[in-house]
C-alpha cells in the first residue's frame, strides 16, 4: 500500500493507546513496537469485541486499534458503540486482507473508523516486515498526534461566501483526491451532490491498496445511486460516472483521437503514493483547463498541492476541506498554505455548494 510519509511532529505528551485483537502474539506485538517507539502508552489490551468496548467506556484511549476478526461483537458491531462511549478515540483498523475483510473495513471506515493497516498473512510476516511496522507506527502515529496546528493562509475564501462566488464558473469535470479518512468523506460529498452528478464526470484518486477501489466503488455506486467503477486505460471518459483510481495505478487524463480518456499505468509513485492526486490534477489542468473543478480533502501528507497549483494556472477552481471537519488535515492543510485553495469549507457545505454550481444556482 503506498502510504505518504510527513514529517511527524513530536508529541507533546505519551498518547494512550487500546490494542483490541484476538491474537496474544499479536497484542504483545503491537505494545511492544509502541513502547519501543517511545511516544505512546497501552493502557490495555482487549480480545473480544465487548472487552474492547468496555475498555474504551473506561480509558476513553487516544487511540483503539481494532481487529476486524474478533469473536462475539465484530469490528463493525463494535465500532458505532465504541464512538458513542468515546468520540474523541481515533480508531485504527488491523486486518490480514481478503474480500470479506475489504468490505468490512470499508463499511467501518464509513461508520468512523480513520484508516486501516494490512497485516501481513502469517505471524513471521507481521514480526519481519519493516514495511508493515513502518506503515502501522506513521498511521497510529498521525492519528495519534495531528500536532499543532498548522498556521493558514489567509488568502482563501471561507465556508458558503467563498462558494457563491464560484458560482460564475459551471464545471464539467470534478477532481477529487483524499487520503486518510477519505472514503467517508468522498461518500458525503458525492451523496450529498445527488442526481446533479448526471450532469458531470466524476474522477476519484483516494489512497487504498488494490482491494479496496473495487470495493469502494461498488460501495458508492450502493450509496450514492451514481456508476461508480474502475477505469481501463484508454477508457473514453463518460458525463454521469465516477471513476475511481485503482488501487496501486496511477489514474490521469489523456487525449486520443479526439477524446478524453481515463490514462492507468503503473509509473512511480509521486509523493510515495500511487495512485497520487497529483497525477489526476496535472493531467486535469493540461487537458481540462477551467472546465475542472478540484476538490482536496482529508488525509495526511501534501499530495494533491503541486496539482492543485496547476489547477489555478489553467483557470480552474480548487476547494479544500476545512481543518475542523478534517479527520487528518495534511492534504488540504498543504493545498490552504501553499495559496493553491480557492474556497475553504466544512466537509457538509462542499456537496450541495457543487450541487448548486451544476445546476446553474448559487450556494444558499
Amino acid at each position: 500500500m503506498s502510504v505518504p510519509r510527513p514529517a511527524a511532529p513530536a508529541p507533546a505528551r505519551h498518547r494512550t493507546v487500546v490494542i483490541a485483537d484476538d491474537s496474544a502474539v499479536v497484542r504483545g506485538l503491537f505494545a511492544r513496537w509502541l513502547g519501543e517507539a517511545g511516544n505512546a502508552y497501552v493502557v490495555a489490551v482487549a480480545g473480544d469485541g465487548e472487552t474492547a468496548l468496555a475498555h474504551a467506556a473506561r480509558f476513553k484511549p487516544d487511540v483503539l486499534i481494532l481487529d476486524l476478526d474478533m469473536p462475539g461483537l465484530d469490528a463493525a458491531s463494535a465500532l458505532p458503540r465504541i464512538l458513542r462511549e468515546s468520540p474523541q478515540t481515533g480508531v485504527l483498523l488491523a486486518a490480514t486482507l481478503n474480500e470479506h475483510n475489504t468490505r468490512l473495513a470499508l463499511e467501518c471506515m464509513t461508520k468512523g473508523a480513520m484508516d486501516v493497516v494490512s497485516k501481513p498473512p502469517s505471524r513471521a510476516g507481521m514480526t519481519l516486515s519493516l514495511d508493515f511496522r513502518s506503515e502501522f507506527l506513521l498511521k497510529l502515529g498521525n492519528i495519534a498526534q495531528p500536532g499543532p496546528a498548522p498556521e493558514r493562509s489567509p488568502d482563501p475564501a471561507q465556508g458558503q461566501a467563498g462558494l457563491r462566488a464560484l458560482a460564475w464558473a459551471t464545471p464539467r469535470y470534478l477532481l477529487i483526491g483524499a487520503s486518510m479518512g477519505g472514503p467517508r468523506a468522498v461518500a458525503r460529498v458525492l451523496f450529498d451532490i445527488g442526481d446533479a452528478l448526471a450532469d458531470i464526470t466524476t474522477l476519484v484518486v483516494q489512497h487504498m491498496p488494490p482491494l479496496f477501489t473495487a470495493s469502494f466503488a461498488e460501495q458508492v455506486t450502493s450509496q450514492v445511486g451514481a456508476p461508480a467503477r474502475e477505469p481501463c486505460d484508454g477508457e473514453r471518459l463518460a458525463r454521469g460516472v465516477v471513476y475511481i483510481a485503482p488501487g496501486g495505478r496511477h489514474l490521469g487524463i489523456d487525449r486520443r483521437l479526439g477524446h478524453l480518456v481515463a490514462r492507468v499505468d503503473d509509473g512511480p509513485p509521486v509523493n510515495f503514493c500511487r495512485p497520487a492526486v497529483d497525477v489526476l490534477f496535472n493531467d486535469a489542468a493540461r487537458h481540462l483547463g477551467a472546465a475542472a473543478l478540484g476538490l482536496v480533502l482529508t488525509g495526511m501528507g501534501s499530495d494533491g498541492t503541486e496539482g492543485a497549483a496547476a489547477l489555478r494556472q489553467a483557470g480552474a477552481a480548487v476547494i479544500a476541506q476545512d481543518e475542523q471537519s478534517s479527520t487528518i488535515w495534511g492534504m488540504p492543510g498543504s493545498v490552504v498554505r501553499a495559496r493553491h485553495a480557492s474556497v475553504v469549507t466544512p466537509l457538509d457545505e462542499i456537496g450541495g455548494a457543487i450541487r448548486a454550481l451544476l445546476r446553474g444556482g448559487s450556494p444558499a
